[in-house]
């Protein structure tokens, strides 16, 4: 950060960036070798000034260590300027991925490299990179570039880069084990890991392999997720399919609405409306109440297990005195899981719009007692032990490149030339769903035959293979034999691969006033391909899990950039510094076209400890593989339908739109809505503008001190979006807008069957705020040396606007629900470090500061939960009723602590969460009461140790 001449910190920063990214070459004069130029995140060109017009925060392999952390993922969550990204504490919607989401505004705007190079996209087709396909062992640094960067590195680059620098140039051997633990006794952690290198005049060469393995935590063993939402009355929450059955005759219950039409709904044996529970197929039976719902929650997990093994190489050397090859090659695997609770089988009139509408227990199923058929099915597997989902990703990368530098009239050059391929294999195998047609069949009319077998089908049409099911016997009534007959595992298969191919010249042209002009020009071709292959039940759609159809496409793009570096003044009063950098990229798209992006910068030192700097940026996101080309999927969001008459608990909707006229005012018992999704074709691409003001301050007056301050604006035009259901719902009922309404189906009753959501160039995001860093290495002392850096981030502004809508400013908004949107206002991370002799210590601070959510939702449909949920539970707008709940600021502590043995080993050990905060408590989010960014309750004790060959 200091930006004063200093020779021994120069020499130092450069050769760590040098051992980092291994870009630097030679220069040889009078039998000495001087170090010359690096590449610094945020450029192409090779500077020896590792200071550029862009903010960049950096961290070292050893600030890496000692967070205690098995995840690079979860490291790089960690940062000041990450908002919300999917991490292994989301169960039910994650999928073992961990990715970084700069700004919040999207993974999928934020890119990942690796060594400089676009990393291969994650298994969503492409939207984002999950970050643990990158071996954690191979790491040597991280690099955040804090603005955007289309210019210098193509798409994606919006938000800001990730550049993840892998060990390199390794002489000497290393090998490191790792435990960790939950005061809870749960969660543990492990990682062990192995690297060998050795490097000499003309090579180099490393190898590494590592292992990591973290266990899961429940939910249920956590006061605050041990029930689905925590504080509210008790039952909220609680799912009405439960292992015990809830059924119905799903009739005309002989009463008229006020416009006189029949009102349908469910009926009891006895023809009273409402629904039943038996264990003896309904010759006996008793009515259902809310106090049978089914608390699933201890029945998923809170932190999901992975499993990591990977094996990383880096190699290079020198054919001649100015010609180089270097290689390097990745391989991980990750196996991990989600589990939730037994598969709620809704059918008949509980399953509206999908294959199982039309399904009932048959009055002739030996099963059934009640001699008429059974329309209303809800029914949770809980033989099955629950939905199992498991992930085996392996991940392959390769780049290797010539590069080399020439001398044209003392002018230095450089060059290079080389490929990247990088693939992702993923198989998903599932376990606890239903076959539709099988339910079909073992729930209809059923016998037993002479040999006293139970049969499906009647005596002179026998179905071969079924086994008829007993769904009215009450929990634990389903048999092995039933469920192998009518489940199935599913087994899906997703492939990505990327190819590109690269190459660039730069070097300094002619001199002016302030130094050389130095330059960069390279070439790109990037072909990218990806598929979803479903299992054929779930691309048929004939099962009780989320259909999917399978997704097959690809693009590929040519790409040229110009990248200058002109210094204008040096060494003048008023102007120890002034140079400009600009530079312009050319793309050209298979599939939507070309799109040229431009950027200038500046940096400006009226004197020694000051320097000023500016960006200004335009950038782009081309769509990716899965919003391209999708195949239409099902999920089911939990929704407030604003025409339904009633909500789940017999909450009565006292504020029906007018535009709901012509619906029947049904009761909404289930708040998860069927919705279809899918890819869209037509979709271009998004841009943006990037601005940044600001300056970095190193006064000569407080030696080691050096303050930045950064102010940064990004607006977003062309946003692809796709509504969410509720969103649909609120835009088509509330809003009015009729081209929502056409993708809305519903029943006779007045039940939405489905919702067709596909993503649309329809948004425009605005985001701005400021960066202000602070980092203080104090003179040693006899008590040894310290020093502190404090990052933070506050932001000012962040609106996001929709055709038709209201734009929405979110900043200190927390959206939960499925989204799961923080919006902090100030993140801050503190770190203060101390060492004396073969002792070390650091503290780590993070905080996240407060947000407010707006109480509305299916957790608060029932009225007598808004006082228990929502802070502000009187607050009214000139709308009228608009309750709210404060979400208050939380500060985790992180200690940690080292010893250098004797013996060349390092003993590290620290606590996570030392003071034992507790995740602050929200009313709508999803799942857990509390959302997935925060920690889990309970400390994390580690411990670490290293030993050097």
């Amino acid at each position: 950060m200091n930006c004063k001449t200093n020779t021994l910190r120069d020499a130092v920063v450069l050769a760590l960036a040098v051992g980092a990214t291994g870009t630097a070459f030679a220069q040889e004069n009078a039998g000495t070798t001087n170090l010359d130029k690096i590449e610094v995140t945020g450029s192409r060109i090779k500077r020896a000034d590792v200071e550029t017009s862009q903010p960049v925060f950096s961290m070292t392999r050893q600030q890496i260590e000692s967070q205690g952390l098995t995840s690079i993922g979860d490291i790089i969550q960690n940062i000041s300027t990450n908002g919300s990204s999917l991490n292994s504490t989301y169960n039910n919607g994650g999928n073992g991925e961990t990715r970084v989401n700069l700004r919040n505004l999207g993974s999928n705007r934020t890119l990942v490299l690796v060594n400089g190079r676009r990393w291969v996209g994650g298994t969503g087709l492409g939207g984002a990179v999950d970050l643990n396909t990158i071996p954690t062992a191979a790491v040597e640094r991280i690099e955040v570039l804090k603005d955007g960067a289309s210019t210098i590195y193509g798409s994606d680059a919006i938000a800001g880069v990730v550049n993840i620098i892998l060990r390199q140039n390794f002489d000497g051997a290393e090998a490191n084990a790792y435990f960790g633990q939950y005061d809870k006794g749960d969660g543990s952690r492990e990682a062990y890991d192995f690297t060998i290198g050795s490097t000499g005049e003309r090579f180099h060469a490393t190898l590494g392999v590592g292992y990591v393995k973290e266990e899961p935590v429940w939910a249920g063993n956590r006061k605050i997720s041990a029930v689905p939402v925590y504080g509210a009355i008790p039952g909220t929450g609680n799912s009405s399919t439960t292992p015990e059955g809830r059924f119905a005759y799903y009739g005309n219950t002989g009463r008229v609405d006020s416009s006189g039409r029949p009102v349908f709904g469910a009926l009891r044996p006895n023809g009273s409306e409402g629904y039943f529970i038996t264990d003896d197929g309904g010759s006996t039976y008793r009515n259902y109440t809310s106090a049978d719902s089914y608390n699933h929650a201890p029945s998923n997990y809170l932190v999901t297990p992975q499993e990591r093994t990977s094996v990383f190489a880096d190699a290079g050397f020198s054919l001649t005195d100015n010609v180089r090859f270097k290689s390097t090659v990745t391989y991980n695997e990750r196996k991990s899981e989600q589990i939730l609770a037994a598969m709620p089988i809704t059918l008949g009139r509980a399953a509206p719009g999908t294959n199982g509408a039309n399904i009932v227990i048959d009055a002739d199923n030996i099963y059934n007692n009640t001699g008429r058929d059974i329309n209303y099915i809800q029914y949770r597997a809980s033989e099955t032990g629950g939905r199992i989902y498991r992930q085996n990703v392996k991940t392959y990368a390769f780049n290797g490149a010539f590069e080399g530098d020439f001398e044209v009239g003392n002018r230095f050059f450089n060059w290079e030339a080389g490929m990247f391929y990088g693939k992702n294999d993923q198989t998903d195998i599932t376990n606890g769903f239903f076959n539709i047609s099988a339910l079909r069949n073992a729930l209809g009319p059923s016998f037993i035959d002479a040999t006293g077998v139970a049969r499906c089908g009647t005596a002179g049409a026998v179905i071969d293979g079924c086994v008829p099911m007993n769904m009215l016997g009450g929990a634990g009534s389903l048999t092995p034999e039933m469920i192998n007959y009518a489940g199935f595992t599913a087994h899906d298969v997703y492939g990505y691969e990327q190819k590109t191919y690269y190459g660039s010249i730069g070097g300094e042209l002619f001199n002016l006033p302030g130094g050389p002009l130095a330059f960069s020009l390279g070439v790109e071709h990037r072909e990218e391909s990806g598929f979803d292959d479903p299992d054929a039940l779930i691309n048929s759609g004939d099962t009780t899990g989320n259909a999917r159809t399978a997704t097959s496409g690809g693009y590929d793009l040519d790409e040229a950039y110009l990248e200058l570096a002109i210094p204008l003044l040096s060494d003048l009063p008023g102007a120890q510094l002034l140079d400009f950098s600009v530079a312009t990229r050319y793309s050209k798209y298979s599939n939507f076209g070309n799109t040229t992006n431009s950027k200038f910068g500046f940096r400006w030192k009226p004197i020694t400890d000051l320097m000023i700097r500016g960006n200004w940026s335009e950038g782009f996101r081309a769509p990716s593989i899965s919003e391209l080309y999708s195949g239409v999927s099902d999920t089911f969001e939990d929704v407030r339908d604003p025409c339904a008459g009633s909500y789940s608990g017999g909450s009565p909707n006292t504020s029906i739109p007018a535009s709901c006229a012509g619906v029947a005012p049904y009761a909404q018992a289930n708040s998860q809505i069927r919705t279809t999704v899918g890819g869209n074709p037509d979709l271009g691409p998004e841009t943006s503008t990037s601005k940044t003001l600001g300056f970095v301050y190193s006064p000569s007056w407080v030696s080691g001190l050096d303050i930045s301050v950064d102010w940064w604006n990004i607006e977003i035009k062309n946003a692809i979006d796709t509504q969410t259901a509720q969103e649909m719902l609120d835009s088509c009922y509330v809003a009015g807008i009729s081209s929502v309404c056409s993708l809305i189906t519903r029943e006779q009753t007045g039940e939405i069957s489905n919702m067709l959501a596909v993503p649309n160039n329809i948004g425009r995001i605005e985001a701005e705020g400021f960066d202000f860093t602070v980092g203080y290495r104090l003179p040693d002392t006899a008590w040894g040396s310290f020093n502190f850096v404090w990052d933070s981030t506050y932001m000012t502004k962040y609106i996001v606007e929709k055709p038709l809508q209201e734009p929405e400013e979110r900043v200190g908004l927390y959206r939960g629900g499925s989204a799961r949107d923080n919006n902090w206002r100030l993140r801050s991370n503190l770190i203060a470090n101390w060492e004396l002799g073969d002792f070390g210590s650091s503290v780590a601070m993070r905080y996240y500061s407060s947000q407010v959510e707006n109480c509305t939702g299916s957790n608060l449909s029932d009225p007598r939960n808004i006082p228990l949920l929502c802070s502000d539970p009187d607050r009214r707008t000139s709308a009228g009723a608009a309750p709210r709940n404060h979400i208050p600021s939380v500060t985790y502590t992180d200690l940690s602590a080292y010893w250098k043995a004797p013996w060349n080993a390092r003993v590290t050990i620290g606590i996570n969460n030392a003071f034992d905060r507790d995740p602050p408590r929200s009313a709508t989010t999803f799942a857990n009461s509390f959302d997935p960014q925060y920690e889990i309750p309970g400390r994390f004790y580690y411990m670490r140790y290293t030993q050097r060959f």
